[in-house]
């Protein structure tokens, strides 16, 4: 069997292509959320990957969850109420909890439909692009079913409460326009350009030092529940180690002779 997600690395940047498009992408079986989990360990192990792109083989991002699973009560579709809440919690939301904590920056390419998880899937990542084949669709209800996976929560984050009500109450899949028009994307781009361009937005996110990155990040997600005086607190702690990095040392003395900096990750 081919591998769930292909891990290619150049320079700074590694890309993660779902490699299942024979089932348009599902990511409710057991080695697709191995392989992210293998694959989001490996870049947090390794403070060289400054950037990373999540994109898709085929023509569509994600299908989500394995619907004939689903009809045959197969999988993590299987079992009694108890044990499908456990088909979930040890299933599929392995992988919201671990993108959730990738430590470098994560950019979406959606080429095509992300539907249900799929959606999902893009809205886990830091940042999406799209390319004009792509839809996006909160369609759980569609399936008598409701976001298992966190939806509910990365939702309303990225379009706001109202929006992220009618998507999932309808179900409707929105079209890219629509998706960038309501701040679910940040650029939508035509098919052959979408990889280059989040090639070229992960370039930029990578010419910076990977320990403040990293810890940027860790700021924002921890900014989205935490008070302010928490956050300040912790923000005050990270910025005590990050001016005690080589990096740091190496920025201000290239800004201060007007040269370009050389990073190293220490």
């Amino acid at each position: 069997m081919t591998e769930a997600i292909v891990v290619e690395r150049d320079g700074d940047i590694v890309t993660w292509t779902l490699n299942r498009p024979e089932t348009r992408n599902v990511i409710s079986e057991p080695d697709m959320i191995e392989a992210f989990e293998a694959a989001i360990a490996d870049v947090n192990r390794d403070v060289t990957v400054r950037a990373v792109v999540l994109t898709a083989a085929g023509p569509s991002f994600s299908s989500g969850g394995n619907v004939k699973h689903m009809r045959d009560r197969e999988g993590m579709f299987g079992g009694s109420p108890v044990e499908l809440r456990g088909g979930y919690r040890h299933g599929i939301q392995r992988i919201p909890r671990a993108l959730y904590h990738c430590e470098a920056p994560v950019i979406a390419a959606v080429n095509g439909p992300a539907i249900g998880a799929g959606c999902d899937l893009a809205l886990m990542c830091d940042m999406r692009i799209a390319a004009t084949t792509a839809t996006f669709a909160e369609s759980f209800v569609k399936l008598g079913i409701i976001p298992g996976d966190g939806g509910a929560w990365f939702l309303p984050r990225a379009v706001g409460l109202a929006r992220a009500a009618e998507m999932a109450f309808t179900g409707d899949a929105i079209d890219a326009a629509t998706a960038l028009e309501w701040g679910l994307v940040s650029r939508v781009v035509e098919p052959d350009e979408l990889v280059p361009t989040a090639r070229a937005l992960a370039e930029r996110v990578a010419v910076n030092p990977p320990q403040a990155l990293r810890m940027t990040k860790k700021l924002l997600r921890e900014g989205q529940h935490q008070s302010l005086e928490s956050l300040l607190e912790l923000s005050a702690s990270m910025q005590a180690l990050a001016h005690h990095t080589q990096d740091h040392q190496e920025a201000v003395a290239a800004m201060l002779e007007r040269r370009p900096p050389r990073f190293t990750g220490a």
